[in-house]
């Protein structure tokens, strides 16, 4: 996943995710968080403080400091949130939020995703 800020969405979908992980360790399951930004020290020690206080233990929350994302990954320009659900080397399902537009509906979709990188 990459964000551009953190907000009260976006923690809900991170927790959800982190709990999605601790269910799922046996099938490899993994998440990560990779926020862009061109200020890694000012968002450093919020991140630290998000994972403390929401018990964020089985996502890592990095930082990428491109703000634009890794060009390969052709972020939108525009999104605050985009979650991509990999299994291997294929994306299977692809979320992009605008700033504003992640909410608790779009959240459950991005959750009820993630069978469909557990099948075999």
């Amino acid at each position: 996943m990459f964000a551009r800020k953190i907000d009260a969405n976006l923690t809900s979908l991170v927790k959800q995710l982190n709990d999605e992980v601790g269910k799922n360790g046996e099938k490899k399951l993994s998440v990560f968080v990779v926020f862009l930004t061109d200020d890694s020290d000012e968002l450093s020690p919020k991140l630290t403080s998000l994972a403390e206080k929401e018990k964020i233990t089985n996502v890592p929350l990095t930082i990428g400091e491109v703000s634009a994302g890794p060009p390969s990954y052709k972020i939108e320009k525009d999104a605050e949130v985009t979650v991509m659900l990999w299994k291997k080397t294929k994306v299977i399902s692809n979320h992009a939020f605008k700033a504003g537009e992640l909410n608790k509906a779009h959240i459950a979709a991005i959750v009820k995703d993630i069978p469909k990188i557990l099948e075999d």
